[in-house]
This record gives structure tokens, sequence and C-alpha cells, in this order.
């Protein structure tokens, strides 16, 4: 089980883990989305008056032995691992795709003040948000889309992006203008901005983004190989 003590990620060094966040609380989403906010009028618009009660969740998360854990099921028996750290000093939320036959999970992005990403473009967030088998840590296309928006960063999003981001702010939160809200986070989008996404050799799927590990442009980018299993993983 993803949410044991002793459960560990291939190559990662994080935890020892614990249960998953309740996603059915609205205050969790606030402080989840609250690194994709960079503009007064978007911190307004998601915290409005829960700003304090936001603030008193979080601080009850962080005080928590473990390191909350949710692992999302995607096609072809991939996983997506999010991972909130809760360290006082680095505090933040990794996000890990792995396969049982991988050697170690892969780090897509890492949402922290030390931001590294994009990990995954639009296209890629829709399908793994709308892959909702049974047993899965959640099955509503709305949270797995809200759980993986800071990683995105995409400059050509479809025309249906903020329809689709505002329905799933709707659904999960209380927030009282969700489709002003889905426009600012997605106009914004995170820490990396928008970035774009081409395709190279043999249809690997790569970013533009100069932090991103899937831009083989940058020093510190996944290898070809790991990068090509990526992006087929991900691959609508």
């Amino acid at each position: 089980m993803t949410n044991s003590a002793d459960f560990r990620i291939p190559g990662y060094d994080g935890g020892p883990f614990t249960q998953r966040p309740d996603l059915d609380d609205p205050l969790y989403w606030l402080t989840h989305l609250y690194s994709c906010s960079h503009s007064e009028q978007a911190d307004e618009l998601l915290f409005g008056a829960d700003l304090d009660a936001a603030d008193q969740f979080y601080r009850r998360t962080m005080a928590q032995d473990g390191w909350p854990l949710i692992t999302l099921t995607l096609a072809r028996d991939h996983q997506l691992h999010i991972v909130h750290r809760n360290l006082a000093d680095d505090s933040g939320t990794d996000y890990l795709l792995h396969h049982p036959t991988w050697e170690r999970a892969e780090l897509l992005a890492v949402d922290d003040g030390h931001f590294m990403g994009p990990g995954l473009s639009w296209p890629e967030l829709a399908a793994a948000a709308d892959h909702t088998p049974g047993g899965d840590a959640t099955s509503d296309p709305h949270a797995r889309l809200l759980l993986l928006l800071p990683a995105l960063g995409d400059d050509a999003l479809p025309p249906d992006a903020v329809g689709r981001l505002a329905s799933a702010l709707r659904a999960r939160t209380r927030v009282e203008d969700p489709d002003a809200l889905a426009t600012a986070l997605l106009e914004g989008q995170g820490q990396c901005g928008p970035v774009s996404w081409s395709t190279i050799d043999r249809g690997v799927r790569v970013s533009g983004g100069g932090l991103s590990f899937r831009n083989p442009a940058n020093d510190f980018a996944l290898p070809a190989h790991r990068l090509a299993r990526v992006s087929a993983a991900l691959t609508p």
C-alpha cells in the first residue's frame, strides 16, 4: 500500500510516507494550489475569506511525522506519485513517475522555493486526469486535474482548458468565482509559466522550459532513453 510507512519509491530518498491528505476537505486544495497563484488578484480569488483557515490546515499538515503521499494510477500500469515533503526548511511537493519494470522513478517536477519543471503538458495532464481506474487513490477527474496542476506548463492550451479547470474548482473547492480563478491560474501557470512543447526523434515529447527535466537542452535533463519512456508513459 502506498500509504504505508515502509513503502519506498525506487530511486527516491524521501519518506517515511503517511496516508494521503483528505481530498474532500476544501482547505486542502487552497494550500495545494497556492504555488499556482502569482498575483494579488489570484490570491484573493483563491483564498477569499479562508486564508486563516487554510494557513491552520497547512500547519497541521506540516506537523505530521510522515510525508503525505498520493499515488495516481495511469495507463499501462504506470503510477504518478505526488509527495508532500514535510520538512521545516525544505517543504514542497515532488511529482514522480514510475512503472514496475523501471529501476527508478523519474522526477517530473519539484514544486517548492527552488522550482523545477514543468513536468506535464496540458494534453498529458488531461489524459492523466481522465484515467480513473477503480481502486485508485482518487477516481474523480476533477481532483486528479487539480492534483497535477502545479506540474503544468504549456503555452498552447486548448479552448476548453479554462472551462475544465473552472469545473474542477467548482466541484472540489468553495471559491466564489471558479471561472475567474481558472483564468488567472492558467494565465500565470504556476512557478514556471507557460512553456512550449515539441516532438523530437521517435515521437518523444520534450519541454522547452529552462527548468524542466524533460528539456534535453538542459544540463540536468533526463538521459535520452529515460526521456523517451516518460514521454511514452504520458502520451494520451
